[in-house]
């Protein structure tokens, strides 16, 4: 799809981009609200607690096994109309979860729920990446991860008051509305699809499609980047609660308060990567981000052998791993996606399919290791993860840097 590349940020350009982030809070907040309350959930379905993290699992795999169908059909009946019917759908997910009676059907809502995720990342990514120039881009989607990691942050306060004074079910109440809010935005904000911009291809072209994408190894390489540096992250919200909660004995309210400097680290990385982001190449800032994230790693590692001091070793070593995160994220995301010159709803769909499987096997192996070692299988996977962008995905981002500076693209 070919539209006009906005390169200047204004109130009424961005009014699409801010009704996108009320419907990807929504989504958002339906994991990182949720699973923190999953306490409560596992202790009204009579499960054990090992159940929490496959909240979020379930979650992810209902966003990868979707993800093949969202984009191409996007690419050809347009990117507004599979918005709307995907953010209506959430909002509908939201609601039936409420009359859930085990953790099975729990866990099979949460899995239809995910299919919000790829929404998100294959249609609305998408629709912002193609109509905004490159680095305006990258601070569309930097100010997008700001306002949306108010989720994460608002997320486990709120989780934490559902376990303690009322019932989960009203987060899902909660995050149905905001999803419908999203939706009305969406219908005003996102402009029409143009007829003459749409694929005119058969839906059985899409599998040729996706042939071009994965056959090029720089675009798999970047994308498989992606989940070594949001992982660690994401480990963490899913396995704080047991691990803080459980573990380490934290109140519902110090939980809730232990986010804050993590996640807020995440928002001030993504401030400063919109202030320098045109100041210095394009990846620069990955060079910088993921060896402040192994730093991290290794801060919370060190505190294993200390162990009258690892919850303030867990906490600084997250805080900096989020920060690193938070200036590298959105230019890996964009240079991935660039990556492929194939429509960009298929070449969305293909990132969404590698990073959100990624993501759940990540999460379920994490979640197994951790049942049997605890704090130590965090400490180790959220190292490894870092460790393995330091082999394939350095070599090749710097590989890419080397060519767009052939091409004068800075």
């Amino acid at each position: 799809m070919s539209s006009p590349q906005i390169s200047k940020l204004t109130f009424a350009t961005l009014l699409f981009p801010l009704a996108l982030v009320l419907f990807e809070f929504a989504v958002y907040l339906g994991n990182d609200l949720i699973q923190p309350a999953m306490l409560g959930v596992t202790r009204d379905f009579g499960v054990s607690s090992a159940w929490a993290p496959s909240s979020m699992s379930f979650y992810l795999l209902g966003g990868g096994c979707i993800a093949w169908l969202m984009g191409p059909l996007s690419d050809r009946i347009g990117r507004k109309k599979v918005l709307l019917a995907g953010a209506l759908f959430f909002a509908v997910m939201c609601i039936a979860i409420l009359f859930t009676q085990n953790i099975q059907s729990f866990l099979t809502l949460r899995f239809l729920q995910g299919m919000g995720l790829t929404v998100i990342s294959a249609v609305g990514y998408a629709a912002v990446q193609e109509n905004f120039e490159e680095r305006t881009a990258i601070k569309v989607m930097a100010i997008m991860g700001n306002m949306t990691l108010f989720a994460p942050l608002l997320g486990p306060l709120v989780g934490s008051l559902l376990i303690d004074q009322v019932s989960w079910h009203w987060g899902f109440i909660g995050i149905a509305f905001l999803a419908v809010l999203g939706w009305l935005g969406l219908k005003i904000a996102m402009p029409a699809d143009q007829k003459a911009n749409l694929v005119q291809k058969p839906m059985n072209s899409i599998f040729a499609d996706f042939k071009k994408v994965f056959k090029n190894k720089q675009f798999v390489v970047m994308t498989l980047a992606l989940p070594l540096a949001c992982l660690p992250i994401m480990l963490w919200i899913a396995l704080s609660p047991v691990m803080l909660v459980e573990n380490l004995g934290f109140s519902g309210m110090q939980y809730g308060l232990a986010q804050i400097p993590v996640l807020g680290a995440l928002i001030l990385g993504s401030v400063i990567l919109v202030k320098i982001v045109d100041k210095y190449p394009l990846g620069q800032t990955i060079l910088f981000g993921l060896p402040t994230m192994l730093v991290g790693a290794l801060i919370i590692l060190a505190g294993l052998f200390m162990a009258d001091y690892f919850v303030w070793t867990l906490i600084i070593g997250m805080t900096i791993m989020s920060f690193g995160e938070g200036i590298c994220f959105s230019v890996l995301y964009r240079l991935a996606m660039m990556s492929s010159d194939v429509s960009k709803g298929t070449v969305a769909s293909a990132m969404s399919m590698i990073m959100m499987f990624t993501n759940f096997i990540v999460l379920e192996l994490s979640r197994m290791l951790f049942e049997s070692y605890a704090l130590v299988a965090f400490s180790l996977c959220c190292l490894a993860l870092i460790l393995l962008w330091f082999t394939l995905p350095r070599a090749m981002l710097k590989k890419v840097m080397q060519e767009r500076q052939a091409k004068q693209q800075f």
